[in-house]
Order: structure tokens, then sequence, then C-alpha cells
């Protein structure tokens, strides 16, 4: 079969596409014939070897991934042979025709939702929904700002907070990605290019501010983010790139708390909880993934580089 390989450290050129033997499932494995493979910010900085965890060389990269099952290993209970899933990890990697799992990191994919679809859901929608209710603890009627919207990890949140009761404002870039915003359910969408544009959140909040904010680029925005808090907020960051300053009194003013998380940390319980939720959200059609741009299997490396592009749109796939 055919995979992307990483042999060394480096710039989105080190992904190169090889011929590999087709994995065998061992005791409580799956093996996942891919039709689409998530790609991530966080592979592409796995792939520069600068990042906290790095695999041993050479690796497959990708955790997400949809397709049917082809072969399981012994005491698989949950999974046949041509069943439609979509995975949350993998041991073998998924930019691949065909990936292994455990069988704890594959899900029965919905009949209504696509192979692209599936594929977009592992790491965007298992982070958004990490963020939202097992960190900042949202309930319904509480306003959540989300930075940064367009991409996967954002419009994830946008449908989990509608779907949950929350009130939405969110960022973007561009006027094609701030379309997109209000489409999937943004109450109130915010040029986060235009200087001061976190002054609107007072008056769009009845002079209150947010309850909760989803941070994607901390070292920019987290100064600016307490002010926009309301009493006992909560910013959570899901990115940042360097280093920031905060003033600590603007935090104690309001009771409020900067929370950090990655995915990484989530226990199987919280996964559980995660999966049941999205699975619940995809049959009944209030989360739906946005694919972007696909990508042939081959072109992983242009895929990489248009993942760290700005104005983000919607998902990024392979295609094997």
């Amino acid at each position: 079969m055919q995979a992307i390989r990483v042999s060394k450290f480096g710039a989105p050129e080190v992904l190169a596409i090889a011929d590999v033997d087709v994995p065998r499932p061992g005791e409580g494995q799956v093996l996942v014939k891919i039709e689409a493979a998530g790609v991530n910010p966080v592979e592409a900085y796995i792939r520069t070897g600068t990042y906290a965890r790095t695999p041993a060389l050479p690796y497959t990269p990708g955790a997400d991934g949809a397709g049917t099952v082809a072969e399981t290993g012994s005491g698989v209970v949950s999974f046949k042979a041509g069943d439609r899933v979509y995975t949350s990890g993998s041991i073998s990697g998924t930019y691949a025709q065909q990936a292994l799992c455990w069988e704890r990191h594959v899900h029965r994919l919905p009949d209504n939702v696509s192979f692209a679809q599936g594929a977009a859901l592992g790491v965007p929608y298992g982070t958004a929904y990490r963020a939202l209710f097992q960190r900042a603890h949202a309930v319904a009627g509480e306003w959540v700002l989300i930075h940064g919207a367009t991409g996967g990890v954002g419009i994830a949140a946008i449908q989990l907070s509608r779907a949950q009761g929350l009130m939405v404002i969110a960022t973007g870039g561009s006027e094609r990605g701030r379309a997109l915003l209000l489409k999937e359910g943004a109450s109130h969408v915010l040029d986060h290019t235009t200087e001061g544009y976190l002054d609107t959140i007072k008056p769009l909040t009845n002079d209150r501010g947010v309850d909760i904010v989803l941070e994607m680029l901390a070292n920019v925005n987290l100064g600016a983010d307490i002010g926009a808090l309301a009493k006992n907020g909560r910013v959570v960051v899901i990115g940042s790139r360097g280093s920031v300053e905060i003033n600590s009194r603007d935090l104690m003013a309001r009771d409020s708390a900067i929370l950090g998380m990655t995915l990484f940390n989530a226990g199987e319980t919280d996964l559980k909880a995660i999966h049941a939720g999205l699975i619940a959200g995809l049959s009944n059609g209030t989360l739906r993934p946005v694919i972007g741009k696909e990508f042939p299997l081959a072109e992983a490396a242009a895929a990489h580089a248009a993942i760290m592009e700005k104005g983000a749109y919607g998902k990024i796939i392979l295609l094997p």
C-alpha cells in the first residue's frame, strides 16, 4: 500500500510517499481502509521536530481518518469488516491507504456523514468539545467568544456551542470566512484584523462581557481576552506560538481563570464522553464538518503548507 513517510524532521518536503507493507491487526486492534485523512496543525509542528512530543523516525503522520473496517484482530467486539468508521488515533498513521488503530480509537460513522467529514472529526471536534465542556464547563445561556473561528476547531466550536444553547461571537480575517461563521450559527461575527475589534464585545453582550473565550493564538490575544470577560469568565488556551505578558489584576477583578488544554491529556473516560457527544450530534445533524480543501495523498507536503497559511477555511483533507 502507499503511505506518507517522514524519515527526517524538517519542512513540508520531508513528507514523501512510499510503498509500505499493510499492517496486520493484533489483539484489540482494527485495520481501517482509509478513504479520507484529516490534516491538523499539530502534525505540522511534529513534522518539524520541535514539538514537545516527537515520534521515532521513520513514521507515518496522522491520527484522524475515515473509511471502512478492513480487518479486526482477536478480542475486537465492536466492529466487523465493512463497518463505516472514523478514527481518533492511529498506531501506524492515517496518511496512508490503510491504518492500524486500537479499538478504542475507532468510532462508528453515521450514514449521513461523508468520509471526508468523518476525517474532520477527531482532533478538531474533540478539541472543541473538550475546551467547551470539559475545561470551561460551558452551560446553556452563556456567551462564548471564538477567536480565529474559520478553521476546523473554530467551526466545530460554533456548532457545538449552538447545539448546547450558547450564544456565539466569532472572529475571522476574511469576508469569505466571516460569511461562513454566520452560516454556521454565530450570533455576531467580528473582523480580527480591525484595530479595537474587541471593544465591541461589551455592547454586544449588554455591557456584560463573554463567559468563555476559546483562544487559538494566546501569544497575540490573551491580554486583551481578559478585558472582554464577564465576572467568573474563563479563557481556554487552545493554541499559542510564544510567550505573553498579562496583567493579573484583570483576572482578580473578574474572579476569572485562564485554562490550558491539549487533547493529548484527555483520559479514556473523557474521550468516551467526547465521542458519544460527537456521534449524537452527527446523527441528528447539529454537527456538520466543513471541508475546505482536498489534496491527493501524494501532495501531503502541499497540504501541510496550506494548513499553516492565514485565512483558514474549513478542514483540509488528504485522499489516499
